[in-house]
Protein backbone atom coordinates (compact mmCIF):
# COMPACT_ATOMS: atom_id res chain seq x y z
CA UNK A 1 0.00 0.00 0.00
CA UNK A 2 1.38 3.40 -0.99
CA UNK A 3 2.09 5.71 1.93
CA UNK A 4 -0.32 8.58 2.24
CA UNK A 5 0.44 12.06 3.56
CA UNK A 6 -0.67 11.09 7.06
CA UNK A 7 1.79 8.20 7.23
CA UNK A 8 4.65 10.40 5.97
CA UNK A 9 3.87 12.95 8.67
CA UNK A 10 4.08 10.29 11.36
CA UNK A 11 7.48 9.11 10.07
CA UNK A 12 8.76 12.70 9.98
CA UNK A 13 7.57 13.37 13.50
CA UNK A 14 9.21 10.17 14.76
CA UNK A 15 12.54 11.16 13.12
CA UNK A 16 12.48 14.66 14.62
CA UNK A 17 11.89 13.38 18.17
CA UNK A 18 14.54 10.62 18.12
CA UNK A 19 17.52 10.83 20.60
CA UNK A 20 21.18 10.81 19.45
CA UNK A 21 22.82 7.43 19.55
CA UNK A 22 25.02 6.52 22.56
CA UNK A 23 28.08 6.73 20.32
CA UNK A 24 27.25 10.32 19.32
CA UNK A 25 26.68 11.28 22.98
CA UNK A 26 29.97 9.75 24.07
CA UNK A 27 31.86 11.59 21.31
CA UNK A 28 30.26 14.85 22.41
CA UNK A 29 31.18 14.25 26.06
CA UNK A 30 34.75 13.41 25.07
CA UNK A 31 34.98 16.61 23.06
CA UNK A 32 33.69 18.63 26.02
CA UNK A 33 36.24 16.99 28.35
CA UNK A 34 39.10 17.74 25.99
CA UNK A 35 38.02 21.35 25.61
CA UNK A 36 37.67 21.90 29.37
CA UNK A 37 41.04 20.27 29.97
CA UNK A 38 42.65 22.52 27.36
CA UNK A 39 41.00 25.56 28.96
CA UNK A 40 42.26 24.53 32.40
CA UNK A 41 45.83 24.10 31.11
CA UNK A 42 45.66 27.43 29.27
CA UNK A 43 44.49 29.19 32.42
CA UNK A 44 47.26 27.62 34.47
CA UNK A 45 49.92 28.53 31.91
CA UNK A 46 48.63 32.10 31.85
CA UNK A 47 49.13 32.32 35.63
CA UNK A 48 52.81 31.35 35.37
CA UNK A 49 54.95 34.44 35.40
CA UNK A 50 52.17 36.37 37.12
CA UNK A 51 53.34 35.12 40.53
CA UNK A 52 57.09 34.52 40.07
CA UNK A 53 57.75 34.32 43.81
CA UNK A 54 55.94 30.97 44.09
CA UNK A 55 57.45 29.22 41.07
CA UNK A 56 60.81 28.29 39.59
CA UNK A 57 60.74 28.22 35.80
CA UNK A 58 64.15 28.73 34.26
CA UNK A 59 67.64 27.35 34.12
CA UNK A 60 68.74 27.67 37.77
CA UNK A 61 68.33 24.19 39.30
CA UNK A 62 67.32 23.52 42.89
CA UNK A 63 67.48 20.24 44.81
CA UNK A 64 64.14 18.51 45.24
CA UNK A 65 62.62 17.83 48.64
CA UNK A 66 62.97 14.10 47.98
CA UNK A 67 66.72 14.48 47.42
CA UNK A 68 67.16 16.49 50.61
CA UNK A 69 65.26 13.84 52.60
CA UNK A 70 67.52 11.12 51.17
CA UNK A 71 70.56 13.22 52.03
CA UNK A 72 69.38 13.54 55.64
CA UNK A 73 68.98 9.78 55.91
CA UNK A 74 72.42 9.18 54.41
CA UNK A 75 73.94 11.54 56.99
CA UNK A 76 72.05 9.77 59.79
CA UNK A 77 73.59 6.49 58.64
CA UNK A 78 77.00 8.04 59.38
CA UNK A 79 75.79 9.28 62.77
CA UNK A 80 73.99 6.09 63.85
CA UNK A 81 75.53 3.22 61.82
CA UNK A 82 73.44 0.08 61.82
CA UNK A 83 70.40 1.79 63.38
CA UNK A 84 68.91 3.76 60.48
CA UNK A 85 68.69 1.19 57.70
CA UNK A 86 68.72 -2.59 57.70
CA UNK A 87 72.49 -2.76 57.31
CA UNK A 88 75.04 -4.87 59.15
CA UNK A 89 78.48 -3.50 59.92
CA UNK A 90 81.47 -5.22 61.48
CA UNK A 91 85.14 -4.47 62.00
CA UNK A 92 85.99 -5.74 58.51
CA UNK A 93 83.42 -3.91 56.37
CA UNK A 94 82.99 -0.77 58.48
CA UNK A 95 85.95 1.23 57.05
CA UNK A 96 84.95 0.47 53.47
CA UNK A 97 81.21 1.00 54.02
CA UNK A 98 81.69 4.29 55.86
CA UNK A 99 84.21 5.47 53.29
CA UNK A 100 81.74 4.80 50.51
CA UNK A 101 78.86 6.48 52.34
CA UNK A 102 80.94 9.48 53.37
CA UNK A 103 81.98 9.99 49.75
CA UNK A 104 78.34 9.77 48.66
CA UNK A 105 77.30 12.37 51.26
CA UNK A 106 80.19 14.61 50.19
CA UNK A 107 79.08 14.52 46.55
CA UNK A 108 75.39 15.01 47.33
CA UNK A 109 75.98 17.84 49.78
CA UNK A 110 78.40 19.57 47.43
CA UNK A 111 75.92 19.41 44.55
CA UNK A 112 72.94 20.63 46.59
CA UNK A 113 74.81 23.44 48.34
CA UNK A 114 76.17 24.62 44.99
CA UNK A 115 72.63 24.67 43.57
CA UNK A 116 71.06 26.63 46.43
CA UNK A 117 73.93 29.13 46.62
CA UNK A 118 73.77 29.69 42.85
CA UNK A 119 70.04 30.23 43.20
CA UNK A 120 70.57 32.73 46.02
CA UNK A 121 73.18 34.67 44.03
CA UNK A 122 70.88 34.70 41.01
CA UNK A 123 68.18 36.41 43.09
CA UNK A 124 70.54 39.37 43.32
CA UNK A 125 71.40 39.24 39.63
CA UNK A 126 74.77 37.59 40.24
CA UNK A 127 76.25 34.55 38.48
CA UNK A 128 77.78 32.21 41.03
CA UNK A 129 80.21 30.79 38.47
CA UNK A 130 81.72 34.23 37.98
CA UNK A 131 82.92 34.20 41.59
CA UNK A 132 86.50 32.96 41.72
CA UNK A 133 86.13 31.53 45.22
CA UNK A 134 82.76 29.85 44.69
CA UNK A 135 83.89 26.22 44.47
CA UNK A 136 86.28 26.74 47.38
CA UNK A 137 83.38 28.21 49.37
CA UNK A 138 81.16 25.19 48.69
CA UNK A 139 83.87 22.60 49.34
CA UNK A 140 84.88 24.40 52.52
CA UNK A 141 81.37 24.08 53.94
CA UNK A 142 81.11 20.39 52.99
CA UNK A 143 84.52 19.44 54.42
CA UNK A 144 83.86 21.38 57.61
CA UNK A 145 80.56 19.55 58.02
CA UNK A 146 82.11 16.10 57.52
CA UNK A 147 84.95 16.92 59.90
CA UNK A 148 82.37 17.98 62.49
CA UNK A 149 80.53 14.64 62.47
CA UNK A 150 82.51 13.07 65.35
CA UNK A 151 81.68 16.06 67.56
CA UNK A 152 78.07 15.93 66.42
CA UNK A 153 77.90 12.26 67.42
CA UNK A 154 79.10 13.21 70.88
CA UNK A 155 76.39 15.86 71.24
CA UNK A 156 73.72 13.42 70.09
CA UNK A 157 75.00 10.83 72.55
CA UNK A 158 74.34 13.39 75.30
CA UNK A 159 70.82 13.91 73.95
CA UNK A 160 70.27 10.14 74.08
CA UNK A 161 71.59 10.06 77.66
CA UNK A 162 69.19 12.85 78.64
CA UNK A 163 66.19 11.04 77.15
CA UNK A 164 67.20 7.73 78.74
CA UNK A 165 67.61 9.38 82.16
CA UNK A 166 64.34 11.30 81.91
CA UNK A 167 61.97 8.71 80.44
CA UNK A 168 61.18 5.69 82.63
CA UNK A 169 59.65 3.95 79.60
CA UNK A 170 62.98 3.85 77.74
CA UNK A 171 64.49 0.38 77.99
CA UNK A 172 67.75 1.03 76.10
CA UNK A 173 69.64 3.79 74.35
CA UNK A 174 69.45 1.98 71.02
CA UNK A 175 65.67 1.93 71.40
CA UNK A 176 65.77 5.72 71.66
CA UNK A 177 67.70 6.04 68.39
CA UNK A 178 65.43 3.56 66.64
CA UNK A 179 62.04 4.65 67.93
CA UNK A 180 61.98 8.09 69.58
CA UNK A 181 60.77 10.96 67.35
CA UNK A 182 62.31 13.53 69.69
CA UNK A 183 65.81 12.16 69.10
CA UNK A 184 65.20 11.96 65.35
CA UNK A 185 64.11 15.60 65.34
CA UNK A 186 67.15 16.67 67.35
CA UNK A 187 69.54 14.83 65.04
CA UNK A 188 68.12 16.53 61.94
CA UNK A 189 68.02 19.89 63.75
CA UNK A 190 71.72 19.64 64.60
CA UNK A 191 72.56 18.91 60.94
CA UNK A 192 70.35 21.75 59.72
CA UNK A 193 71.64 24.20 62.34
CA UNK A 194 75.25 23.60 61.27
CA UNK A 195 74.44 24.29 57.62
CA UNK A 196 72.28 27.30 58.48
CA UNK A 197 75.12 28.84 60.48
CA UNK A 198 77.39 28.45 57.42
CA UNK A 199 75.02 30.50 55.30
CA UNK A 200 73.44 27.62 53.36
CA UNK A 201 69.94 28.69 52.26
CA UNK A 202 66.81 26.53 51.77
CA UNK A 203 68.34 23.14 52.63
CA UNK A 204 68.12 23.57 56.43
CA UNK A 205 64.48 24.69 56.21
CA UNK A 206 63.56 21.77 53.95
CA UNK A 207 65.23 19.39 56.40
CA UNK A 208 63.30 20.76 59.36
CA UNK A 209 59.99 20.91 57.51
CA UNK A 210 60.44 17.22 56.72
CA UNK A 211 60.76 16.62 60.46
CA UNK A 212 57.75 18.83 61.07
CA UNK A 213 55.56 16.95 58.58
CA UNK A 214 56.73 13.55 59.82
CA UNK A 215 56.75 14.02 63.61
CA UNK A 216 54.85 17.26 64.25
CA UNK A 217 57.96 18.83 65.80
CA UNK A 218 58.69 22.32 64.46
CA UNK A 219 62.19 23.64 65.23
CA UNK A 220 63.62 26.54 63.26
CA UNK A 221 67.22 25.78 62.19
CA UNK A 222 68.35 29.18 63.51
CA UNK A 223 67.26 28.34 67.07
CA UNK A 224 70.11 27.61 69.49
CA UNK A 225 69.73 24.41 71.48
CA UNK A 226 72.31 23.33 74.04
CA UNK A 227 73.51 19.85 74.93
CA UNK A 228 71.63 17.09 76.67
CA UNK A 229 68.20 18.06 75.35
CA UNK A 230 65.18 15.86 76.00
CA UNK A 231 62.15 16.17 73.72
CA UNK A 232 59.70 13.71 75.23
CA UNK A 233 56.94 12.62 72.83
CA UNK A 234 57.58 15.83 70.91
CA UNK A 235 54.28 16.15 69.07
CA UNK A 236 53.20 19.79 68.53
CA UNK A 237 56.41 21.29 69.92
CA UNK A 238 57.19 24.68 68.33
CA UNK A 239 60.60 26.32 68.83
CA UNK A 240 60.95 29.67 67.08
CA UNK A 241 63.89 31.04 65.13
CA UNK A 242 65.55 33.18 67.82
CA UNK A 243 64.92 30.84 70.74
CA UNK A 244 67.95 30.10 72.93
CA UNK A 245 67.87 26.90 75.00
CA UNK A 246 70.61 25.97 77.48
CA UNK A 247 71.96 22.58 78.49
CA UNK A 248 70.03 19.74 80.11
CA UNK A 249 66.59 21.12 79.30
CA UNK A 250 63.62 18.77 79.32
CA UNK A 251 60.59 19.59 77.15
CA UNK A 252 57.33 17.72 76.77
CA UNK A 253 54.73 17.63 74.00
CA UNK A 254 52.65 20.59 72.93
CA UNK A 255 54.89 23.42 74.12
CA UNK A 256 55.37 26.67 72.21
CA UNK A 257 58.44 28.88 72.47
CA UNK A 258 57.17 31.71 70.33
CA UNK A 259 57.00 35.42 69.60
CA UNK A 260 54.63 37.94 71.17
CA UNK A 261 54.08 40.06 68.06
CA UNK A 262 55.58 38.42 64.96
CA UNK A 263 54.33 41.08 62.56
CA UNK A 264 56.25 43.80 64.42
CA UNK A 265 59.52 42.13 63.42
CA UNK A 266 58.63 41.69 59.74
CA UNK A 267 61.73 42.36 57.67
CA UNK A 268 64.02 41.80 60.65
CA UNK A 269 64.12 38.00 61.00
CA UNK A 270 67.06 37.96 63.40
CA UNK A 271 65.47 40.31 65.96
CA UNK A 272 65.32 38.51 69.32
CA UNK A 273 61.61 37.74 69.52
CA UNK A 274 61.56 34.27 71.11
CA UNK A 275 62.35 33.33 74.72
CA UNK A 276 65.57 32.23 76.36
CA UNK A 277 65.49 29.00 78.40
CA UNK A 278 68.47 28.64 80.73
CA UNK A 279 70.13 25.40 81.89
CA UNK A 280 68.33 22.59 83.73
CA UNK A 281 64.79 23.79 83.03
CA UNK A 282 61.77 21.48 82.73
CA UNK A 283 58.80 22.60 80.61
CA UNK A 284 55.71 20.42 80.87
CA UNK A 285 53.14 19.74 78.17
CA UNK A 286 51.00 22.51 76.77
CA UNK A 287 53.08 25.39 78.15
CA UNK A 288 53.37 28.55 76.05
CA UNK A 289 56.31 30.91 76.59
CA UNK A 290 56.43 34.03 74.44
CA UNK A 291 58.63 37.05 73.83
CA UNK A 292 62.25 37.88 73.11
CA UNK A 293 62.74 39.47 76.53
CA UNK A 294 61.33 36.46 78.38
CA UNK A 295 64.01 34.50 80.25
CA UNK A 296 63.28 31.31 82.18
CA UNK A 297 65.91 31.15 84.89
CA UNK A 298 68.12 28.11 85.37
CA UNK A 299 66.68 25.23 87.33
CA UNK A 300 63.08 26.37 86.92
CA UNK A 301 60.03 24.19 86.30
CA UNK A 302 57.19 25.41 84.10
CA UNK A 303 53.98 23.49 84.64
CA UNK A 304 51.55 22.20 82.07
CA UNK A 305 49.32 24.67 80.18
CA UNK A 306 51.07 27.71 81.69
CA UNK A 307 51.02 30.90 79.58
CA UNK A 308 54.11 33.07 80.22
CA UNK A 309 55.10 36.40 78.69
CA UNK A 310 57.49 37.58 81.41
CA UNK A 311 60.76 36.34 82.87
CA UNK A 312 61.05 34.19 85.97
CA UNK A 313 64.13 33.98 88.21
CA UNK A 314 66.25 30.86 88.61
CA UNK A 315 64.80 27.91 90.51
CA UNK A 316 61.21 29.09 90.04
CA UNK A 317 58.15 26.86 89.94
CA UNK A 318 55.38 28.23 87.73
CA UNK A 319 52.10 26.34 87.67
CA UNK A 320 48.36 26.79 87.47
CA UNK A 321 46.26 26.32 90.58
CA UNK A 322 43.82 23.47 90.35
CA UNK A 323 40.81 24.71 88.41
CA UNK A 324 37.37 24.45 89.95
CA UNK A 325 36.15 21.14 88.63
CA UNK A 326 32.48 20.33 88.28
CA UNK A 327 31.41 16.70 88.43
CA UNK A 328 27.97 15.20 88.32
CA UNK A 329 26.52 11.74 87.94
CA UNK A 330 23.53 11.53 85.65
CA UNK A 331 20.98 8.78 85.54
CA UNK A 332 20.78 7.23 82.11
CA UNK A 333 17.31 6.67 80.80
CA UNK A 334 16.58 3.22 79.52
CA UNK A 335 15.90 2.99 75.82
CA UNK A 336 12.38 1.89 74.91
Amino acid sequence: MAPNDENLGMVSAFSDNSQPSPLVLEEKREGNREQRLQNAVSGLLASYGRYPEIERIGTTPLPTKENIVRLVENIQVLLFPGLIRQERFDSLNLPYAMGQRTTMVFEQLQEYIEEVLCWEYSQGGEDCHQREDFRDQVEGIVFEFLECLPELRGILAEDVDAIFAGDPAATSKREIVLAYPGLQALSVYRIAHFLHNRGVPLIPRIMMEHVHSRFGIDIHPNARLGRGIMLDHGTAVVIGATTIIGDNVRMYQGITLGALSPIKHKGHPLDKRHPTIEDNVIIYSGATILGGDTVIGAGSTIGGNVWLTHSVPPNSRVYLKDPSLQQEVRERKAFA
